[in-house]
């Protein structure tokens, strides 16, 4: 049996949660449940889950402040929650799944077949979880949410993205395009740390997806895939810079 641990500060919710892993996944034993930060904290240093089904939003904090207390406790995390709005962040951490309320039975079952996947490799520490984006280890991915469902993507599969008014398309290496409702500015933040770099209002692109700077014209870089990019003139310095680094 795969142990598994419930943190939410609403009952129905644990309790639906419960009665749906019974259900549909009835190989996850839920061995306890808290409502909270503390109690939370005080019961994951007594168990030791396989996974640990989080809510983001708790009545003394929040899903992220428990993983902050629990950096020295490895499990699996799948996060559970009625807002889209922490998800980035929610992958940022390298969360199994995020799932929003009420939880569909296909998509518990699937966060839960890639947990138990996941429960093969060796334990690591839970601040790992944290490297996604920043560190060194591990697959580093972003999570892009659609209308219809959340898409997680490698960074490396990214070649660019372009803002369009409140919106934002990634443009992937497979030709797939994936229009999300946050703005360009929003993933500069999260990505100019990560090899991403802002060469021009509307555009956001992988340094790592270059194929050539053009200087005439205007100045634009030539992308895999054969889109030409602009070049804002107060932006041309850094990314000539940004290239000699390769």
């Amino acid at each position: 049996m795969i142990k598994a641990v419930i943190i939410d500060d609403v009952p129905q919710a644990i309790a639906s949660l419960q009665q749906d892993l019974r259900d549909y996944c009835p190989e996850v034993e839920v061995t306890d449940t808290a409502d909270g930060v503390v109690n939370g904290a005080k019961l994951l240093r007594k168990q030791k889950p396989d996974i640990l089904f989080l809510d983001v939003q708790l009545g003394d904090g929040t899903g992220f402040d428990l993983l902050d207390i629990l950096s020295e406790i490895p499990f699996k995390v799948i996060f559970t929650t009625s807002s889209d709005a922490f998800a980035v962040r929610a992958f940022r951490m390298a969360a199994v799944d995020y799932l929003l309320k009420p939880v569909q039975p296909d998509e518990l079952q699937e966060a839960v077949g890639r947990a138990k996947e996941l429960l093969g490799e060796q334990p690591k520490q839970l601040d790992l979880l944290k490297n996604t984006l920043n560190g060194k280890e591990g697959n580093k991915r972003i999570a892009l949410h659609t209308l219809d469902k959340i898409h997680l993507i490698e960074l490396e599969q990214i070649i660019r993205c372009e803002a369009q008014g409140n919106y934002t398309t990634f443009y992937l290496n497979d030709g797939q395009k994936i229009m999300v409702t946050k703005t360009l500015k929003e993933y500069d933040r999260i990505l100019s740390e990560v090899g991403f770099l802002r060469v021009h209002q509307s555009h956001l692109i992988n340094l790592k997806q270059i194929q050539a700077f053009v200087k005439t014209d205007g100045g634009y870089l030539l992308m895999r895939g054969g889109n030409r990019i602009p070049v804002s003139v107060r932006k041309r310095a850094e990314v000539v810079k940004m290239l000699d680094r390769f």
